[in-house]
């Protein structure tokens, strides 16, 4: 396949929100109690919820800089480039990277978003969940029909406004939500109790996607407290092999047979062999652990193939044992404007890691899996021959991809990395 002909649909990007999001959407009276941007002692910007410190912005926007400038300590919005977190600028960089549309995780409410719902007020956090979802729907998405693939949080503090957030969503044709990847993690019930079925049930019945992204447990691999930064970066996708593993041997199945979730950006090349392993546990150790499937599963593997979706950016092992996977459940994503992501040499990564498959897998894996798990029709707004990668960059000729605002990486960042390290390491071993 040329790299021109590609038509790129992107299942994990983010945005950096912009600081005035809530305004047009939280009623009059909570205004003042809403999230906002607040300068910090050493001048940087950074978004609080009450008394509770949103999630940082330096990795999470580094989109076009070279890595020299990969900042960690909270950065501002003008050390970012503008389409980290204003849609009509992040519109022209997709068309300069040949992307098509992108479903956008949120960034500072924490992954799955568990700043806003840890504030202590829960009818406050549930007011600010709905006005966070409404901005993203309705003013995020809905500026670009056909851009973006609407992505939800959940108050999952309380699981029937959860199931009825659910619903209402999809009624505003949003279809993916995003969900913990350890929500024990986060205080709250473990995957394996019924706590969790009113959920489960109402993304079954609206064909809804429960997304899991890497990080979204607040929670960190147990490693060396320290362990170079490297040791870290590279055992990211570690979270969601616990996520896997803990799925695939699940016993709600059966009550939820439509029930999808996906593993986002965790990779996908380590996958077979933890299938390999459960089967062979499966084999071994069965007679005692007394695992159970539902009639017409044949064990973890085919769980996995009916109701897990997979994705990777840049992945170079994972296509290579792709006979081990579900082809109408991989995905590709971009991670704009994170530090994994390719961005704007999509369409030549993209061929270089899948050019020795069929296109028509290549086809499935950038753009058709996407279109039919997340009820996600990009071409009722765009002619298709207008949305390939050769097309998208002609249109976009004058965007400069090279990020010039920002500053170099510093003793100032690594030391910001060792307090987030701590952080994270305090809470595994405080939950182990």
């Amino acid at each position: 396949m040329n790299k021109d002909d590609l038509i790129l649909i992107s299942v994990d990007d983010h945005i950096a929100e912009p600081a005035d999001m809530f305004h047009a959407h939280v009623p009059q009276r909570y205004k003042d109690q809403a999230p906002k941007v607040i300068i910090e002692d050493d001048g940087v910007q950074q978004w609080y919820y009450g008394d509770l410190r949103g999630r940082n912005m330096g990795l999470n926007a580094v989109a076009g800089k070279p890595r020299e400038m990969y900042n960690i300590d909270a950065s501002s919005y003008d050390e970012m480039r503008p389409g980290c977190f204003n849609v009509d600028e992040r519109v022209r960089d997709m068309n300069a990277g040949g992307q098509l549309a992108g479903l956008n995780f949120p960034n500072w409410t924490g992954f799955s978003g568990q700043v806003l719902n840890q504030g202590p007020d829960r009818d406050l956090n549930l007011i600010m969940i709905k006005a966070y979802n409404d901005w993203h729907v309705d003013e995020w998405c809905g500026a670009h029909p056909g851009r973006f693939i609407p992505c939800g949080i959940l108050p999952l503090f309380d699981v029937e406004e959860a199931a009825k957030e659910i619903r209402r969503l999809a009624d505003k044709g949003c279809h993916a939500v995003t969900f913990s990847e350890n929500p024990e993690a986060l205080n709250m019930p473990s995957i394996h109790t019924d706590y969790w079925y009113p959920l489960f049930k109402a993304a079954s019945d609206n064909n809804t996607v429960l997304c899991c992204h890497v990080g979204s447990s607040s929670r960190m691999p147990m490693i060396s407290t320290d362990a170079p930064p490297s040791v870290a970066m590279s055992i990211s996708s570690m979270m969601s092999t616990y996520t896997l593993l803990e799925l695939i041997w699940a016993e709600f199945w059966g009550k939820f047979p439509n029930l999808k979730f996906s593993l986002t950006e965790g990779d996908i090349g380590w996958i077979p062999y933890f299938l390999w392993r459960s089967e062979h546990v499966l084999n071994r150790h069965s007679g005692w652990t007394n695992a159970t499937f539902p009639e017409g599963y044949t064990g973890p593997t085919d769980v996995f193939k009916k109701h897990l979706y997979t994705c990777f950016i840049t992945d170079k092992v994972g296509p290579q044992l792709i006979d081990h996977f579900n082809e109408n459940h991989v995905f590709w994503e971009s991670d704009y404007p994170h530090s994994d992501s390719n961005w704007p040499f999509a369409p030549e990564d993209v061929i270089e890691t899948m050019g020795h498959l069929p296109d028509s897998v290549i086809n499935k894996i950038t753009h058709e899996n996407a279109m039919k798990a997340y009820s996600f029709d990009p071409f009722k707004h765009i002619p298709r021959e207008q949305a390939t990668a050769g097309y998208l960059r002609s249109q976009a000729t004058d965007v400069d991809v090279v990020t010039h605002v920002g500053r170099e990486a510093s003793q100032r960042d690594r030391d910001a990395w060792a307090r987030m390290t701590r952080f994270g390491q305090a809470r595994t071993r405080q939950d182990a």
